[in-house]
């Protein structure tokens, strides 16, 4: 039962965590009056290591099924 639960809560967790974050970048953008190439480039840059870790937990799911 525990593993069922810490399997399904993790993703949901990380990917609210992801969404927060993202909510936080816009929040400083908008804050910072930093226009809309200032917002692109904030999203990019802070949103970079967000993206690999989204990469990297696919590559590895990808890798354990044999996928790649």
């Amino acid at each position: 039962m525990e593993s069922t639960f810490e399997a399904w809560i993790t993703p949901i967790m990380i990917g609210g965590l992801i969404l927060f974050m993202c909510f936080i970048i816009w929040d400083l953008a908008r804050k910072s009056k930093a226009g809309k190439f200032g917002t692109i480039m904030l999203f990019i840059v802070l949103g970079a290591g967000m993206l690999g870790f989204v990469i990297k937990t696919v590559i590895t799911e990808m890798m354990e099924s044999g996928g790649l």
